[in-house]
């Protein structure tokens, strides 16, 4: 079986950093990291992943202004998108289940439970 590619778009480098770790150590995923909406639009296009975990909150282009892009491209549309945020629970999560978005992770999250997590949304 092959390892499952999933592609990180966060603008903080520690949380990138401790993202990556984390699943692949604990949840055995191929982790690909972008630092923007623009380079992760980019990414996603190039390398197909098997699912994307999106920062909500990035300067320049904002999580759903990004989801709305993966969303409108063809070649990303169906890849599925789990979002990020510290802002979770301020926001109604129903609307993103309609707008097609797979999960919501807050932040902080529980580094140990991180893939869990992200398992549970893909499921």
């Amino acid at each position: 079986m092959d390892t499952k590619k999933i592609l990180v778009i966060d603008d903080e480098e520690d949380i990138r950093q401790l993202i990556q770790t984390c699943l692949e150590i604990m949840g055995g995923w191929n982790v690909l990291t972008a630092n923007s909406g623009s380079q992760g639009l980019l990414l996603a296009q190039s390398s197909r992943p098997d699912a994307i975990l999106l920062d909500l909150m990035m300067p320049d282009m904002d999580g759903l202004t990004t989801f709305q892009k993966l969303q409108a491209n063809q070649l990303t549309k169906d890849i599925p998108v789990i979002l990020l945020t510290a802002r979770g629970r301020t926001f109604d999560q129903r609307l993103f289940v309609k707008m097609g978005i797979r999960g919501i992770i807050s932040k902080p999250f529980n580094p140990q439970k991180l893939a869990l997590q992200v398992a549970a949304a893909l499921k």
